[in-house]
């Protein structure tokens, strides 16, 4: 798992011998942060929340969000209201799947600890069964939320930019290449992920990694 910085440093070290391409794009990137989440309700609705808006715009809602409803408690989020969610600044259809989420949980048709011990496969086909759910959310969560060794988001827009520009693929090169070209990477593709979002920052000078920081952090 990677849960500490040390977990970084230690897999970066040892993608660099398994592709020397790697090391010029490390030298670009710098420091490769850890970007720790929860594994818990708290770490999924922040990934929820992170889809398809800016790291800072998400680090807002998620900031409002988590003043307004116990962001750990399945039963809190469900009983929120939707002015209530609409006031942290929630679009109707992140509404819609936060509360699918929270009614998983609580009938029992979702176990967050129990996802986070099965196989990476399996982890992904149960959280993309829930609606409003899909393969860009269930990889992140497991990245960053339970620290699996070895996911790579490929469809995230940012990968594919810097992937593109790193190894000459081209300016957005398609998803599938991407998840082609990361398959050179496993068992370590989760600390390449966060190489490459760190080259994209460096390069573009923003913040392109999905995931807002826990609440309190920046």
């Amino acid at each position: 798992m990677i849960r500490t910085q040390g977990d970084v440093a230690r897999d970066l070290a040892a993608l660099l011998v398994l592709d020397d391409r790697l090391r010029p794009i490390a030298a670009v990137a710098g420091l490769v942060p850890l970007r720790p989440g929860s594994p818990g309700l708290d770490g999924l609705v922040a990934t929820v929340v992170a889809q398809q808006i800016s790291r800072a715009s998400a680090t807002a809602i998620l900031g409002r969000l988590a003043r307004l409803v116990d962001l750990s408690d399945a039963g809190a989020l469900a009983r929120a209201s939707d002015a209530t969610l609409r006031e942290a600044g929630l679009s109707t259809p992140k509404m819609r799947t936060l509360r699918a989420v929270a009614a998983a949980i609580l009938g029992g048709r979702l176990d967050l600890g129990r996802i986070a011990l099965l196989p990476a496969d399996e982890a992904v086909a149960e959280l993309v069964a829930l609606p409003g759910i899909g393969r860009w959310t269930a990889e992140c969560h497991l990245l960053f939320g339970i620290g699996h060794p070895d996911i790579f988001p490929a469809g995230d827009l940012a990968l594919r930019v810097a992937v593109g520009r790193g190894l000459g693929l081209g300016e957005r090169p398609p998803e599938r290449a991407v998840a082609q070209a990361a398959a050179a990477w496993s068992p370590h593709r989760s600390v390449a992920a966060r190489l490459f979002w760190a080259y994209y920052a460096a390069l573009l000078r923003r913040d392109g990694a999905p995931v807002a920081p826990p609440v309190g952090e920046t």
